[in-house]
């Protein structure tokens, strides 16, 4: 109800008075219904006369309500925007290939995408089935895309348990796999010897910052710029050189300066020395165990205000947990043998190729500073 003081009534027309104070039961005439447009007519009035105020937007509301929210956005498109990293993260996300279909792109974090857009499309109950529109563009660059609205959310592996700079206006899903964490590779043994023995000598089971420091000190470690090693290096790790590197394939490549040591995430390094690069090793414990400077879960990462997609995502999370999907998901992406461009010809998805950098760039590396850490 709208209160009326006496002096707004008095400026207000005869008609209009007139209107308020008609009786507000009328029977075998049109009174009623004239009466209710003059007065919809008049709150309009009055809400342009007071432009500025919130009762402008109150009354538009009444009238036309904003009725919309992220998930009905997806549904009315028919589409889902999906970020995904260009460099490898294997086996979460592989390289793209060409394939006799055009460019795909495939992996376990692929796979997670066509459980998501399964599920939107029956949420949606649209004719057609939501489609998932891939953007493979750099690892640093998806953070800058979801906050400038270009994505409803991207997943390539992402740690959701590691604060970063950069990264405000982001919240993540229940993750999806929380066996990750940073670990290290190299190709020297006496690196390898080096580092043991650090180890051995600490009392503690897991390697401290202290022990760590001790370990790698004159070593240059490389970590691929914007990920959850370089925070890592920056914050614990002194008297190191530090490179930063655009990808882990160009940390492989870099000649100047040679690297000793890579720090990245260890399932994608265990995965890299095990399939790709055999002339590295990962750097582990005396009982045989990978060696963690920190343990990691990784999940889908969404606008801040984005909660009605991201509840959405955690109940799909949470039905492929208790369904055992997800183990079945990271068991064939982490332990079977298979050839990745075969499963990105029968089961790849196609991505916007016009946002993605050169294939076959993967950058280069370049000195954090020119002092040792």
């Amino acid at each position: 109800m709208v209160d009326y003081d006496r002096d707004s009534v008095l400026s207000m027309p005869h008609t209009q008075r007139t209107t308020l104070a008609a009786p507000p039961h009328e029977t075998g005439t049109t009174a009623p219904l004239i009466r209710l447009l003059v007065e919809w007519a008049s709150l309009l009035l009055m809400a342009v006369m007071i432009q500025g105020c919130g009762l402008v937007v109150d009354a538009v509301q009444l009238v036309w309500p904003i009725a919309t929210n992220e998930l009905d956005a997806i549904c009315a498109r028919g589409q889902v925007r999906v970020g995904m990293a260009v460099e490898p993260f294997q086996p979460f996300v592989f390289p793209a290939i060409y394939t006799d279909e055009g460019l795909r792109v495939t992996g376990l974090d692929v796979e997670l995408v066509r459980e998501i857009t399964a599920a939107l499309s029956q949420r949606c109950s649209n004719t057609k089935p939501i489609v998932p529109t891939l953007h493979l563009i750099r690892f640093r660059n998806l953070f800058l895309e979801l906050t400038e609205g270009n994505l409803d959310l991207f997943v390539s592996s992402i740690s959701a348990n590691v604060p970063a700079p950069g990264r405000i206006g982001l919240a993540y899903s229940n993750p999806y796999f929380d066996a990750g964490g940073i670990g290290g590779i190299t190709a020297r043994p006496d690196v390898a010897e080096r580092i043991g023995a650090n180890i051995r000598r600490s009392s503690e089971s897991a390697a401290d910052g202290n022990t760590m420091t001790s370990a790698f000190s004159g070593l240059t470690v490389a970590v691929q710029e914007g990920t959850s090693a370089q925070f890592y290096a920056e914050a614990n790790l002194t008297g190191i050189n530090l490179v930063l590197c655009d990808s882990l394939p160009a940390a492989f490549e870099s000649q100047s300066p040679p690297i000793d040591l890579i720090l990245g995430k260890q399932p994608v390094l265990d995965y890299t020395v095990r399939r790709v690069r055999k002339d590295w090793r990962l750097l582990r414990l005396d009982s045989g165990k990978p060696l963690l400077l920190t343990h990691e879960q990784y999940a889908i990462v969404t606008d801040e205000e984005s909660y009605r997609l991201r509840r959405f995502l955690n109940d799909l999370l949470f039905r492929l947990d208790k369904s055992g999907r997800l183990t079945d998901m990271r068991q064939r992406w982490l332990e079977e043998n298979y050839a990745y461009p075969r499963r990105a010809a029968t089961e790849g998805l196609p991505f916007a190729a016009e946002k993605m950098p050169q294939h076959y760039d993967q950058g280069q590396c370049r000195l954090a500073d020119n002092r040792s850490r």
